[in-house]
C-alpha cells in the first residue's frame, strides 16, 4: 500500500468549496477498486490549507490503472478548478511505525 497526500494551499477558493468538490469527487475514489481509502483533514492554523491522503494498493495501481480508467474523468472533473492550488502531490510508502489510541482509551502506565 502507498499513501498519496496532495497537499492544498487555496488561495482563489475557500475551504468549504474544497470540501464540497471533494464530497462529489468522492463517489468515484470510493466505485474504484485501486483506491483503499481517503480523508480530508484541514489545517486549524492556517484553514486556507488542506491536505488529501489517499490510500492507493501501489503507485502502478493509481498512475497506471485508477488514471487510465473510467473513474477518473468525472473524479478531475468535480476537482479540476482547484488544480493550480496543489503545493505537493506525491506518493509515500507506508512503514510499519503506527500507534493509534483509542478514544478514552487509559493512558499507557509503562515506562
Amino acid at each position: 500500500m502507498v499513501v498519496e497526500y496532495i497537499r492544498y494551499s487555496l488561495t482563489q477558493h475557500s475551504a468549504d468549496e474544497l470540501v464540497a468538490a471533494y464530497r462529489r469527487a468522492a463517489e468515484h475514489l470510493r466505485a474504484a477498486p485501486e483506491c483503499l481509502g481517503y480523508e480530508l483533514t484541514r489545517c486549524e492554523e492556517e484553514p486556507s490549507s488542506l491536505v488529501l491522503r489517499i490510500q492507493w494498493i501501489s503507485t502502478a495501481e493509481h498512475l497506471d490503472r485508477f488514471r487510465k480508467r473510467a473513474h477518473f474523468p468525472p473524479f478531475l472533473a468535480a476537482i479540476r478548478d482547484f488544480v493550480g492550488e496543489i503545493a505537493e502531490m506525491r506518493h509515500y510508502g507506508v512503514t510499519d511505525l503506527e500507534w493509534v489510541r483509542s478514544p478514552g482509551a487509559p493512558l499507557d502506565s509503562r515506562h
